[in-house]
């Protein structure tokens, strides 16, 4: 796979272990990026990199370590608006494949709901995170992988 990287923004992705599973069958690295306010012991083999508690440090992380080709997974719409011009792959761990070409509104919908928060208007949250979810994002890293490998 042309030593590519999957980078989890990993302070509160749901799909962990999944990550891992199909990395490990493709012979793939994972970094897991974390703050040091999320920091644990793992003792399960997973390489795991902490950074500062700041808002960005997570990001910033990424943003410097990624090259093209590499794999993000993180829900931060800023962040992957960042890494798509520079040829990396990102998905959400609902198993949203974000490109390029739909960046533009991703960022004016986060615009527009932070807008509204500002205001005193706040939805629900996001949905309960579920199995479909997690299927969902099993079956869209298979596609990026598979892209990657350039199958």
């Amino acid at each position: 796979m042309d030593n590519c990287i999957i980078y989890v923004d990993a302070d509160s992705c749901p799909v962990k272990e999944e990550i891992v599973e199909m990395a490990t069958s493709k012979s793939i690295e994972v970094i897991f990026i974390a703050s040091y306010a999320h920091m644990k012991l793992h003792e399960d083999g997973t390489n795991w990199k902490y950074v500062d508690s700041s808002k960005e440090a997570v990001d910033m992380f990424i943003m410097n370590a990624v090259k093209a080709n590499d794999i993000v997974v993180t829900q931060d719409i800023g962040l992957a608006a960042t890494l798509l011009p520079k040829v990396v792959h990102v998905l959400t761990p609902r198993g949203i494949i974000l490109e390029e070409k739909d960046i533009g509104t991703a960022l004016d919908m986060r615009y527009l709901s932070a807008k509204a928060r500002r205001r005193g208007i706040y939805g629900k949250g996001p949905k309960p995170f579920e199995e479909k979810d997690r299927q969902k994002f099993k079956k869209s890293l298979a596609i990026v992988l598979s892209k990657v490998a350039g199958e």
